[in-house]
């Protein structure tokens, strides 16, 4: 039997579901751990992990999403979207919440967004009896804050509200020890750390799982968004539909190898907010294949195609290409994608994708290194993407603030860095040699399959998530 009375929980999400993957494990282990009924309350637009739509007893429902025009309004009206935004949003979830779902035992809210999920949830546990739990993944008043400015009065309310309503929730969730001592000594608030823990489907990918993908997006990878580049030169129409091979690797028979001068791979999953500076990655790509092409003497007057043919005919060189795959939507993607058209690389080329919830996990246990641009509206949150990437064996390079040590050990399983110069530099550093020399990345990946594969989800719930919820479901909230 599950906990509680009713034997049923509502995961609280203002956003697209399939872009919170904090909150869709929690409704799994709700469902799986605590034997629950789960109602999940959120926007649709992303595909959420199919294991969740296939689990009999979890439930989504899907609200409207507010249109996302509110950036070619008159300036005039934009404070009065600000009141009419929220105030829509309240009543649709008011009527998910108490009328749309069955009454659960318990609310599991994500925050932010603050405002106004908090108030919402709060008049819905009480309008239906139920406790509920806010899930901190960081403070909304400071993301408020990167487009309003800190003085903005609109972001005093909103801290104001998240504040009074963040104390009136029965128990709270949050995601690093540094957010619970803020929570704490300045809030009020008394939160359990539970850690983001990849789930079970992020592992490191078998060669067969390697291949069968980069046969999937087989076209995506040789496509450049912009002119030829060190990937797409050469590439014909038979070399895309030929099964037998890929970028980095080819099938004979029935085994599977890793070509010898593939590029080395490189991940990074972005929102393409403003609290992300790709700019730091592009720049750091240029470093790259200006000190490459300077250390191996290359002359320039021969240009690029004399370098690809020499790629193409199989010769090795002691600095790989190297591909960058940014997954992720948002609003600075397009700006970003017109500045990397461009940049004009000899040794370096950027692919933006979209990928499955199921692919994506291979995509990074397929990676040779993740790179993660996240800052921290607050220096108090930790990015989730690189979570992922630890589960899938793959070592980190992570722009440096406060609290980022709490999961990224240097040296260990990853780098930190706080400029483009810095971040290049570990590029040079970690792919001299690559793929069959390079002793620093390999030594990396040691560490994060030392340290990280025996981290995962299902434990850290159960350890840290499940006894809150059970206190709060019980009544017993001291």
């Amino acid at each position: 039997m599950g906990l509680g009375k009713r034997h049923r929980a509502a995961v609280v999400v203002l956003g697209d579901i399939g872009r919170s993957p904090r909150m869709q494990y929690h409704a799994l282990s709700l469902a799986r751990q605590a034997n629950l009924e789960v109602d999940i309350v959120a926007y649709g637009g992303s595909d959420p992990h199919s294991a969740l739509l296939e689990h009999e007893s979890i439930h989504i429902h899907t609200m409207r999403q507010w249109p996302s025009r509110d950036g070619i309004l008159p300036k005039i009206f934009r404070p009065f979207m600000l009141l009419l935004k929220p105030l829509i949003q309240f009543i649709m979830l008011l009527w998910f919440l108490c009328v749309k779902i069955k009454s659960p035992d318990v609310f599991i809210v994500q925050n932010p967004p603050s405002v106004p999920t908090l108030v919402a949830v709060k008049w819905a546990s009480w309008l239906r009896r139920s406790s509920f739990i806010i899930d901190w993944h960081n403070f909304g008043y400071t993301l408020l804050a990167l487009s309003l400015g800190r003085s903005s009065r609109f972001v005093a309310v909103y801290h104001w509200v998240e504040l009074h309503f963040g104390k009136m929730a029965n128990g709270a969730l949050c995601v690093t020890k540094a957010m619970q001592h803020e929570l704490d000594q300045v809030w009020g608030i008394k939160a359990t750390v539970l850690y983001d823990q990849p789930p079970e489907f992020f592992r490191p990918a078998l060669l067969e799982e390697r291949h069968k993908l980069f046969c999937r997006i087989k076209q995506d990878m040789f496509k450049s968004n912009g002119p030829i580049d060190c990937i797409s030169y050469g590439i014909t129409t038979k070399d895309i539909q030929d099964p037998n091979t890929t970028l980095f690797t080819n099938q004979i028979s029935e085994d599977y190898h890793l070509k010898q001068n593939r590029p080395a791979l490189i991940v990074s999953s972005t929102s393409w907010t403003p609290d992300e500076d790709f700019g730091i990655l592009l720049e750091a790509a240029v470093m790259y294949d200006r000190r490459v092409a300077a250390l191996l003497n290359e002359n320039d007057a021969n240009g690029e195609h004399v370098l690809w043919k020499d790629i193409n005919e199989g010769k090795t060189f002691s600095y790989p290409r190297l591909l960058f795959v940014i997954t992720g939507k948002g609003p600075e993607k397009e700006k970003y994608e017109e500045k990397i058209k461009k940049l004009n690389l000899k040794r370096v080329a950027f692919r933006t994708m979209w990928l499955s919830p199921e692919d994506y996990p291979l995509l990074l246990g397929s990676a040779d290194l993740g790179v993660c641009l996240h800052t921290s509206s607050s220096g108090l949150d930790l990015p989730m993407k690189v979570v992922d990437m630890f589960g899938c064996g793959l070592p980190v390079c992570a722009v440096s603030y406060s609290c980022i040590t709490e999961l990224v050990k240097v040296d260990k399983n990853g780098l930190l860095f706080s400029s483009s110069s810095e971040l290049a530099d570990e590029l040079m550093m970690l792919f001299k040699g690559f793929p069959n020399e390079c002793d620093a990345l390999k030594g990396l990946k040691n560490g994060v399959m030392e340290m990280g594969l025996s981290a995962r989800w299902a434990n850290e719930w159960e350890a840290n998530a499940k006894p809150l919820i059970s206190k709060v479901i019980s009544g017993d909230f001291n």
